[in-house]
């Protein structure tokens, strides 16, 4: 006797529900993979958990790619179907176009944050064996270039440090070799002082030997016309 048709109703147990959710889940996913394949078809799935956790799959790398063409067919549909409608209805499908959109970006808002919140180690109870190793590859990848990133930048400021300690040592050099030629110049400058200083002391005591001669000469003559005068004054008192 073959099985009956199960009826379909919400699952009471809490734990039952979820396995069945998972179960299923991954057997949707895997005919949205298939049919993707087999029929060279563009497949976007988007699944919401109870727990308002997104579940997803997309043909294309890109889930947006598929959604806006999605939207800009429903938009071309209503025009079509709207064209004789009053302009209110317009801005009304304007609206309706516009909230599409919004919604779009809160879910991917809501992707956004929930994959930061897995990268965190948040939120990893609704994550399946091979979800969680995947987070971990990914992990071990981003982590692989944030070191390479890392000891990129070691390595460029190693390198601009020693070029500037080469620089500095280049400057001290430089300065160094002013410093020995300033003094070098500073000593003959001081050697040719002591040499002028000599040579007027030379000169000092050359000069006044003339003057001792004369001033002796005239000392003479002084002396010679003292005892002149003398022997006149003898000879006039003796008269």
């Amino acid at each position: 006797m073959g099985r009956g048709r199960v009826q379909l109703k919400r699952i009471e147990n809490k734990i039952n529900r979820q396995v069945t959710f998972s179960k299923r889940r991954s057997g949707l996913l895997k005919k949205a993979h298939e049919i993707s394949v087999h029929c060279d078809a563009e497949v976007a799935l988007i699944v919401f958990s109870t727990k308002g956790k997104l579940f997803e799959y997309s043909s294309d790398p890109c889930m947006e790619k598929i959604l806006e063409r999605y939207e800009r067919y429903s938009y071309a549909e209503r025009q079509l179907v709207a064209s004789d409608q009053p302009l209110t209805e317009n801005w009304t499908l304007e609206h309706a176009k516009l909230k599409a959109r919004l919604e779009v970006l809160q879910k991917n808002q809501r992707v956004c944050l929930l994959f930061c919140r897995n990268f965190m180690g948040q939120d990893l109870e609704g994550l399946s064996i091979k979800e969680l190793q995947n987070l971990e590859h990914q992990l071990e990848s981003a982590l692989k270039h944030i070191r390479s990133r890392k000891n990129q930048l070691m390595y460029e400021s190693i390198s601009e440090l020693h070029k500037k300690d080469k620089a500095l040592q280049e400057q001290n050099n430089t300065l160094a070799k002013k410093i020995k030629e300033k003094e070098k110049a500073l000593a003959q400058q001081a050697q040719l002082e002591r040499l002028g200083d000599e040579v007027d002391l030379t000169s000092s005591a050359l000069v006044p030997q003339p003057l001792v001669t004369s001033n002796i000469s005239n000392l003479k003559i002084t002396k010679h016309r003292r005892l002149k005068y003398q022997s006149l004054i003898e000879v006039i008192c003796m008269k």
